[in-house]
């Protein structure tokens, strides 16, 4: 999904949310300035914020000096693009949560997020290790099997084939 130009309203506390133009990167970044200090990413826009490396300064002058209103990070979220319930994913490291919108792409994070996601991994390499560890903790047996079945099937399949263009003979 593009850039959103419209001003969107804050998933969290409902305030209209200040465009912020990022001119490393030519886009504009929704935050919640004068309500809660949530940031809204729009679709593939928070990988460019994500890591330690990357120039988070306009965003962090945005916020800086300002008081923030509390809000409830388990309660629901709406996407302020789409509309759809946003779903609640945490980061593995420091359990930090993220409203993730699985219909457009938007991700929201409550204030300070950003800056405890960017301290648990230095890249984004990290992080998907991270993660491919983590899902093989947890999962590692269910998903061991799910890719032996796969494999599996794949090979019944390759199998079947190449007897009938061998044979003719469609099993």
């Amino acid at each position: 999904m593009a850039d959103t130009k419209e001003i969107i309203n804050c998933p969290a506390c409902g305030k209209p949310m200040e465009k912020v133009h990022i001119p490393s990167e030519g886009i504009n970044i929704d935050i919640c300035t004068e309500g809660c200090g949530g940031i809204f990413f729009d679709n593939r826009e928070f990988d460019k914020f994500n890591e330690e490396h990357e120039d988070i300064s306009v965003i962090v002058e945005k916020l800086k000096n300002k008081e923030f209103m509390p809000v409830n990070e388990e309660d629901e979220r709406i996407c302020p693009l789409c509309g759809k319930t946003m779903v609640k994913n945490r980061t593995a490291k420091a359990g930090v949560c993220v409203d993730d919108c699985y219909v457009c792409g938007g991700k929201f994070l409550d204030h300070e997020e950003l800056e405890k996601i960017r301290a648990e991994y230095s890249r984004d390499s990290e992080r998907a290790e991270a993660t491919i560890d983590y899902l093989m903790q947890e999962k590692g047996e269910e998903l061991a099997l799910e890719n032996i079945q796969r494999i599996n099937s794949r090979r019944r399949t390759l199998k079947n084939q190449l007897i009938y263009i061998l044979t003719g003979i469609d099993l």
